[in-house]
């Protein structure tokens, strides 16, 4: 592995001048600078960043906790925040919480240990009712799941507003019976079944009996949760779920059954997926703005950096009501 010096050999400078050059100092020539970065590149040189982040008191890395990676919305948001932070010349360090108080805490302090220039993450209900107790040190955006502060960047969906949508659209294409599966970990879910619950009651209509659910935000959970849904006396004419991973359970569970959307009971969701749109027929969601969700929360996380003192931010995106067949109007409506 090459050394500075190696660089400096190579240059034919100094080791205080490759220093100059590396650190972006403005006292250098274009010549030097030209000679370093060539050998730099030739000897494939890589700098000791922990050495630096201790000169500099400012790591090179940014931490990301996310509560579920299999979930596609993380896995869009992941893939966002780190394209935002690479080019500004940062690494990114990525830890999946599972929905897991315990882990998550064990992240933030490793995190911190880590002198991690700051933390982008979701946090579980437990550490967002608990937020302000918590003892982070570090500049940070909370994404997805507002937290009880109003001390810290946070960029979030309108989870109210995106699950009354969704449930209007139902009602307005001739569904009554609309069960609902909503994830219990976090304040998202409780947001969504808001909503929901909102819509129906605009509407003069109530969620069928013991047909709206917590649940854990899991294939497994939404497919169990659906088939005893559906084997009910009188089974929902529609099914709402808050996230692709319980939409994805709730689907395999219509098929066990042997009932056909939207003929059987229609299905609604959130969030886009590769799969969503190929099945036959495509399901109706709400798109969330993934990407952007990502790189304004890189964004702020990197001013608060440059800025510790500026005032926090609160920024809300909406989602788009993407209708597709699953969940096409009622015969005779």
């Amino acid at each position: 592995m090459a050394r500075i010096k190696d660089v400096a050999d190579r240059a034919g400078v100094s080791t205080a001048s490759v220093s100059r050059v590396l650190s972006g100092k403005e006292n250098v020539s274009a010549e030097m600078r030209e000679r370093v970065m060539a050998a730099v590149e030739e000897l494939d040189y890589q700098p000791n960043l922990v050495a630096r982040s201790l000169r500099s008191q400012r790591s090179s890395t940014v931490g990301l906790i996310v509560s579920d990676i299999r979930n596609p919305f993380f896995t869009d948001v992941s893939r966002a925040v780190e394209d935002t932070v690479h080019e500004q010349g940062y690494a990114l360090f990525l830890c999946n919480a599972d929905e897991d108080p315990e882990k998550e805490m064990l992240y933030l302090e490793r995190m911190q240990a880590q002198n991690v220039a700051g933390i982008i993450y979701s946090p579980t209900r437990r550490s967002a009712e608990s937020f302000p107790d918590l003892d982070i040190s570090v500049p940070t955006v909370i994404i997805d799941r507002a937290v009880r502060s109003s001390e810290v960047d946070m960029v979030l969906i309108d989870n109210v507003d995106a699950a009354y949508r969704l449930t209007e659209h139902l009602i307005e294409n001739g569904y009554r019976r609309i069960a609902g599966l909503f994830g219990k970990a976090s304040v998202t879910g409780r947001e969504r079944r808001q909503g929901y619950e909102e819509a129906l009651q605009a509407h003069h209509l109530a969620p069928p009996d013991r047909q709206a659910r917590y649940i854990a935000p899991k294939i497994e959970a939404g497919k169990a949760t659906a088939l005893r849904i559906l084997a009910h006396d009188r089974p929902p004419d529609a099914i709402l779920t808050t996230n692709s991973l319980l939409t994805a359970g709730t689907l395999m569970a219509i098929r066990e059954r042997g009932l056909l959307t939207p003929d059987d009971v229609g299905l609604v969701g959130f969030d886009e997926t590769t799969w969503g749109a190929l099945v036959e027929p495509a399901v109706t969601i709400i798109a969330q703005p993934t990407y952007e969700i990502g790189t304004t929360a890189a964004g702020l996380l990197l001013q608060r950096v440059e800025n510790p003192d500026r005032s926090p931010r609160k920024v809300i995106l909406q989602g788009d009501l993407v209708a597709r067949g699953s969940s096409a109007p009622r015969l005779g409506i």
